[in-house]
């Protein structure tokens, strides 16, 4: 699933190309996850502008010029591509905007969890969202806060997109190595210098993997190339960057999970599965 890096990337890359640009159609091959329904969404879409595009969460909301907004939401396997006219289709296209310079907008997902959703009360949809990992309000203190009031595992609480938006699988791992905490380790248990820590590692590992314009493991998000600096995620078997050690796989709430033994310290009294290692076509 694409998660905030890339979600950042796609909406950055495709702002000037949308921005100011009348949607003339929408259609839907897909419909059941269009929200409301389908008819609705065609009828409310066309002729506005689309006065601005930007992200909250992993949602990409597309600001319309009368008001509503348009929110998707990639889930597993879309993505954002585009078709001049005459230009074949790439596959698995799921909905498509038609816009006023001729251009086509597709929404490709070949898993078809997508879903697009016209609203004009966004906050029905993101109210429950976290705060922004990257927003300068997610001080330290505010972190420690959310992480002291629950008595959960570190890393299923980071996933958790009510604690927090937009952190996934690959960018947790990465924030805990670098803080040096182990996935297990209880969050109301860390002290002061381990959540300045994590908050450091965590704004650091973002704030890269959008310099690089995310992370390409498959076919599913093309274009990124943090995937050559990652320290543990995919790595089982590699040596630490940092110390040597072998990097190890383990299951940590239905999640594979990526450390280093040595360096993530605090091992907490937990029986821990080897996660089976899967073999995942790295983007060159």
């Amino acid at each position: 699933m694409p998660e905030l890096p890339e979600v950042e990337t796609i909406v950055r890359t495709n702002r000037a190309r949308l921005r100011g640009r009348r949607i003339i159609a929408f259609e839907s091959r897909w419909p059941k996850n269009v929200v409301p329904d389908l008819r609705t969404v065609q009828q409310a879409v066309r002729d506005r502008t689309v006065v601005q595009i930007r992200r909250r969460g992993k949602f990409i909301i597309f600001c319309l010029s009368d008001g509503a907004r348009l929110l998707i939401h990639l889930r597993m396997s879309g993505r954002l591509e585009w078709a001049a006219p005459g230009q074949p289709e790439p596959p698995h296209v799921r909905a498509a905007w038609d816009l006023d310079n001729g251009q086509r907008l597709l929404l490709c997902d070949a898993r078809k969890f997508g879903r697009i959703i016209y609203t004009r009360e966004p906050r029905l949809f993101t109210a429950t969202l976290g705060p922004e990992p990257l927003d300068p309000r997610l001080t330290p203190s505010r972190l420690a806060a959310l992480l002291r009031s629950r008595r959960r595992q570190l890393k299923p609480l980071l996933l958790d997109q009510s604690v927090i938006a937009g952190l996934g699988n690959i960018y947790t791992d990465e924030a805990l190595f670098r803080a040096r905490l182990h996935p297990l380790t209880r969050a109301d248990q860390l002290d002061d210098r381990q959540i300045r820590r994590l908050h450091r590692a965590i704004r650091a590992v973002l704030c890269e993997a959008i310099r690089r314009h995310g992370t390409t493991i498959d076919w599913i998000y093309p274009g990124g190339w943090m995937q050559k600096h990652l320290r543990v995620y995919g790595r089982a078997g590699q040596p630490c960057r940092r110390c040597g050690t072998p990097i190890i796989a383990l299951r940590v709430g239905q999640r594979g999970t990526h450390i280093c033994p040595r360096c993530q310290d605090g091992r907490p009294d937990a029986v821990v599965a080897p996660a089976r290692r899967r073999k995942r076509r790295a983007s060159n």
